[in-house]
């Protein structure tokens, strides 16, 4: 038997020992080296030749990542680590870089319970680093710390030790910073990362390699050792005697927790059910034998099977041929095969139990962030909230309308795959708009349906999503609606919602849809939270994003009946605002009065609808609406003699120059840059600094579009809508 078959024997039967396994990421800034340390981590597990560990990227299995030498999506793979002759089963992903595949990432935190945070010693910490680091905070997932590129700091830099050991105090510095903000507050001391604890680990993914402080005291090689073999070119001798799998992984072992040590907070934090309830204590037990509760996180496409489902068993054990929900489906679904993951492969296995992560084909519904149960009516896991919004967007169509039923078949499977991805499509025309977190999520997104689907698209030039708010509040002159048929009149007034109750919103912290009337109590005291009026968000109806519509009215007879119709007419506005049909953000609609017709047959969906929408409409326009627009973060490294044009190209791109530290002979430039204007930079920076230039960007949110550009955007907008180009006001909702 070959190692690698030995190796998946050992996995199937490790597999149902829970405190045997270990569930975890690696993540960090894109160029840290994470496909590459994950391969030498399932090289070392003798999944694949150790030669071909870091040059074939096992995990980079998908054309487009290997073309471009970056990780688009989270793979998965299991191996089996043997310490001091016990086996342990590591489920291991390997998440992007890449700003825009953040989605990816956060979707990954769902699955795991520890994470190896990976930072470059050359380049420390960056923008990305502390994303992630956040997103795994925020699913409770607990970090160590692994430091790469340790090589170059002794061979490039020719840094001696002390200085060595100051910049690797820098990172942790930084790294325990970030977990004392993020982490659960019971848990932040606990989880700081210190080299003595043996939660900090050093090395070289590309010359597999590591050492940390309790494998020295195993193995006796000290810190000289490692000086001297980088200094002799002795790495390969280096990796023989302190191969980097076998110290992360016992670092993963021995300091990370298992599923029936992280269950028993992590539940509480990803699932708002009854705590009690058997399924509730099934699963802070990591029960194999108790209710079905399993959580996709990620569809992939596979050639030969179709959509594979990848999640994680939180509760009881999926097996091969059963039936099971996607919560939300319409009926149940059998599954056809049950699998785990190893890179590319899917090993076929009769069932997968609780605290493991599976691969699963033949369930249709499922999509990322759905729960799996054999009880339709279970409670679902909590949506898992994505930290960024989808920013710009493109419109696709198929050249040839022969095509147009495969286009919306794969349109709608990258959707399911991808929940970072918003897909709206026209049916008559067979125009689809693909809204995605930046230029390259869109231009891989398409690259896949023209290459893999075999379909061949036009694509407009991209688009950048605005989103529209208001300034003021209008309280006292509220803004009335009429039906069509003049028998029913709305009242509204809006004000916009303080930022710290926006900011909670996006992060889910009261929940999205329409709020039963059992719930609102609740969910008002939520908002009482941060300083709202308790009496008024107890009457709340409805949350779309980041806006809230509350009933502030009072014994208005039959106003119950038109609820659901109210409901409706809000979400239209969110979605489409009356300046210019962006969607709307962070709005407080209340409705203060209404007169309905006492036959309900007078006020149908055909009447309320309008009716609401335009008192809403109105009510915005009447609160003096804004356009907000999306910002990037942007941190941009280039020799100091070519600094002045990177500079100049931020500048003339409206972008905000934050601080501009210099390092001996390369200067910083850390700013911000509105996403509308950032199209071409990465050719245009290019010039400006001879190609020297290395830059990131992460999203930052949207903020108000300054005055003077106000009218000239939103003509633009509504001009490519082929809306009128004049903005309309309050009176064109009057009647």
């Amino acid at each position: 038997m070959g190692r690698k078959e030995d190796n998946i024997k050992r996995a199937t039967e490790v597999m149902h020992v829970r405190e045997k396994i270990r569930n975890l990421a690696i993540a960090a800034h894109i160029d840290h080296g994470k496909t590459t340390l994950s391969d030498n981590l399932i090289a070392g597990a003798g999944m694949m030749s150790e030669d071909l560990a870091g040059k074939s990227r096992v995990l980079d299995f998908d054309q487009q990542e290997s073309a471009r030498g970056i990780t688009i999506n989270a793979a998965s793979a299991s191996m089996v680590h043997d310490i001091d002759g016990d086996d342990y089963l590591i489920n291991l992903i390997d998440t992007p870089g890449h700003v825009d595949f953040g989605g990816d990432v956060t979707r990954a935190m769902r699955a795991v319970d520890g994470c190896i945070i990976l930072a470059c010693a050359v380049e420390g910490t960056m923008p990305q680093t502390e994303t992630v680091v956040r997103q795994a905070l925020k699913e409770k997932v607990r970090p160590v710390l692994f430091i790469n590129k340790v090589d170059r700091l002794i061979n490039e830099l020719q840094i001696d030790g002390p200085e060595m050991m100051q910049r690797f105090e820098k990172i942790i510095v930084k790294v325990n910073k970030l977990i004392a903000t993020f982490a659960p507050a019971e848990l932040a001391k606990e989880w700081q990362v210190s080299v003595q604890k043996g939660t900090v680990a050093f090395g070289s993914a590309y010359y597999n390699w590591g050492m940390s402080i309790p494998y020295m005291t195993k193995s006796g090689l000290n810190f000289k050792d490692i000086f001297e073999h980088c200094h002799n070119d002795e790495q390969k001798e280096l990796a023989k005697k302190a191969p980097v799998h076998q110290v992360l992984l016992d670092m993963a072992v021995e300091q990370l927790p298992s599923p029936l040590v992280s269950q028993k907070y992590r539940i509480p934090n990803i699932w708002q059910g009854d705590l009690e309830s058997e399924v509730g204590q099934s699963m802070l037990e990591t029960n194999p034998d108790g209710p079905l509760q399993l959580m996709i996180t990620k569809i992939w496409m596979d050639p030969h099977a179709g959509e594979v489902a990848v999640g994680r068993v939180y509760s009881g054990s999926i097996k091969h041929g059963e039936s099971v929900w996607a919560i939300g489906a319409a009926k149940a679904e059998r599954v056809q095969q049950v699998s785990m993951m190893v890179g590319g492969d899917r090993i076929q296995v009769p069932e997968v139990s609780a605290g493991n992560i599976a691969a699963l084909t033949g369930v249709k519904s499922a999509a990322a962030g759905v729960t799996i149960t054999r009880d339709p009516e279970a409670t679902p896991f909590e949506a898992i909230r994505h930290y960024s919004e989808p920013v710009v967007t493109v419109a696709v169509e198929p050249k040839s309308m022969k095509d147009l039923p495969k286009f919306i078949d794969a349109l709608r499977g990258l959707a399911k795959a991808d929940a970072s991805l918003q897909v709206t499509t026209n049916q008559e025309t067979g125009e689809a708009l693909l809204a995605g977190m930046g230029e390259l999520h869109l231009e891989i997104t398409i690259f896949r349906m023209q290459e893999e689907q075999n379909i061949k698209v036009k694509v407009s030039e991209p688009i950048v999503v605005y989103r529209e708010s208001i300034e003021s509040n209008n309280t006292g002159r509220p803004f009335e609606g009429k039906s069509p048929n003049r028998h029913n009149r709305f009242y509204i007034e809006c004000e916009p919602l303080p930022q710290d109750v926006i900011n909670a919103m996006r992060e889910g912290h009261f929940g999205d849809g329409p709020i039963r009337t059992k719930d609102a109590k609740e969910v008002g005291n939520k908002f009482a939270e941060f300083g709202m009026d308790k009496d008024l968000m107890r009457k709340i109806y409805a949350i779309n994003g980041t806006n809230v519509f509350v009933n502030d009215t009072k014994g208005i007879q039959n106003l119950h009946e038109t609820r659901e119709l109210m409901i409706e007419g809000f979400n239209d506005v969110c979605k489409k605002g009356p300046t210019a049909e962006e969607p709307l953000m962070g709005v407080l609609v209340r409705l203060v009065d209404a007169k309905l017709h006492e036959d309900a047959i007078h006020r149908g969906p055909a009447q309320t609808i309008p009716a609401v929408r335009n008192a809403v409409k109105g009510a915005v326009l009447r609160a003096r609406s804004v356009i907000y627009e999306p910002m990037q973060n942007i941190r941009i490294d280039a020799p100091n003699d070519v600094i002045g044009g990177v500079t100049r190209e931020l500048t003339t791109r409206r972008g905000i120059i934050e601080d501009m530290p210099v390092d001996g002979g390369t200067a910083s430039v850390i700013g911000k840059m509105p996403v509308a204007e950032s199209f071409g930079f990465s050719n245009d920076i290019r010039a400006a600094s001879q190609g020297r230039a290395v830059w990131n960007t992460e999203n930052a949110g949207f903020v108000q579009l300054p005055a003077a550009l106000f009218h000239k955007v939103t003509a633009e907008i509504r001009q490519r809508k082929g809306l009128k180009e004049e903005i309309p006001g309050e009176a064109n909702y009057q009647d």
